[in-house]
Parts: structure tokens; sequence; C-alpha cells
């Protein structure tokens, strides 16, 4: 097997360990709803809310329902901003989404398990996919820490 296919199977493993274990996920009453999103190409939707205290991001949590995309990227955005200062959390949603449309070059290192998802990029309708949660955080967090 060549490194790039094994490559390419360890990011559907990571892909699917967060699509099958996701990360901060819990069923959310109407009333804690932040944000709602929807994408009608799929029918993904997330539902979250968020806590920032001191400038933080302390919480993140989300429901919804989608491909496996959408969901471990939920999953992965989640981990990635939580315990972040509202300025490093905005700029790490920035720069996820900038290397998803390829508009950045990304430091797979620096990625962690979000690397996984930089081969979304060759199919540009799975785009949305990877990036909806990581646009209703972004919504979520501007409605909170303003």
């Amino acid at each position: 097997m060549s490194s790039n296919a094994d490559m390419d199977e360890l990011y559907q493993e990571i892909i699917l360990d967060h699509f099958k274990n996701p990360r901060h996920f819990s069923e959310l009453n109407d009333d804690e709803v932040l944000v709602d999103e929807y994408n009608p190409t799929c029918g993904d939707q997330i539902r979250m809310t968020a806590v920032v205290a001191d400038g933080v991001v302390k919480d993140i949590r989300y429901d919804g329902h989608g491909c496996a995309i959408s969901m471990a990227s939920a999953s992965m955005m989640a981990e990635a901003v939580v315990g972040k200062p509202v300025d490093e959390a905005r700029q790490i949603i920035a720069d996820f989404v900038a290397v998803m449309r390829g508009e950045k070059d990304s430091d797979l290192a620096e990625l962690g398990d979000m690397a996984s998802l930089e081969g979304v990029r060759r199919y540009p309708l799975r785009i949305k996919c990877a990036t909806m949660s990581w646009h209703a955080i972004s919504k979520a967090i501007d409605k909170i820490a303003t």
C-alpha cells in the first residue's frame, strides 16, 4: 500500500471515529439553541450552543444529524475551539474555513485530526458539509461574545 493510500485510510478512520464517537454532542433543549444551521443540498442540520466566559470559549454543545463529514467536522471543531480565547478561536475558525476553500495552505501538523478533512476539498459540494459547524460556532460566538 502506498503512503498516500495509508494516509487516506488513516484519515477515513479518524473521520469515522469522530462520527461514531462525537465529542461535545448532546441533545439540546430548544431554549438552549443559539444557532440552527441547515444544508439543504444534503440535509445536514446542526443546532449549537456555546458558553463564553472571561473571554474564553468554555464549552460547545451541539446536536443534529447529517453525513459523516459534517458530524465529524463538528466534533473536531468543538475539540479545536473549546478552551481557547475568543480571538484565537475566531482565528482557528477562519483558518480552517480558508483551508477548506483552498484559499490557504495548511500545516497538517497544526491541524491535528482536522487534517483528515483536507481531502474534502477535492469534492466542492462536500465543502459545505465540512464547514457548516464552523460557520455555526462563528455565529454563536458572535452572539454571545460581543
